[in-house]
């Protein structure tokens, strides 16, 4: 999967927008200011995507591709390869999980502003 059909497929979820907040290297996508998707920009080898923790180890006992978050919290955090070793259905599945995740959390008063 390319950086720019993984930007295309968030982008249109609501509330999303994107910056570069540890330098130009490391793109960060978002809802309602908070992170749900961290990944190097130069090197599109792998999303880190937040996951409920339960679902977080079954993922990474099936799929090779799936390691705890690299500079993450390991318990609520995945880092997911982007090379074909993890299927891009799945991949576009954790994204949308990853979203709905931090959506979730915010408050209500901004997850009513998103649409």
């Amino acid at each position: 999967m390319t950086l720019e059909a993984f930007r295309a497929y968030c982008a249109a979820f609501p509330g999303f927008s994107e910056d570069l907040p540890f330098g130009p290297e490391v793109l960060a996508f978002r809802v309602g200011g908070r992170i749900f998707a961290l990944m190097d920009v130069d090197a599109f080898e792998s999303v880190n995507l937040k996951c409920d923790p339960e679902r977080a180890v079954d993922l990474r006992e099936q799929h090779p591709g799936i390691t705890p978050g690299y500079h993450m919290n390991k318990r609520h955090w995945n880092t997911v390869r982007t090379d074909g070793s993890v299927p891009h259905r799945l991949l576009l599945e954790l994204a949308r999980h990853s979203y709905e995740l931090v959506r979730a959390s915010l408050p209500r008063k901004v997850r009513d502003t998103l649409g």
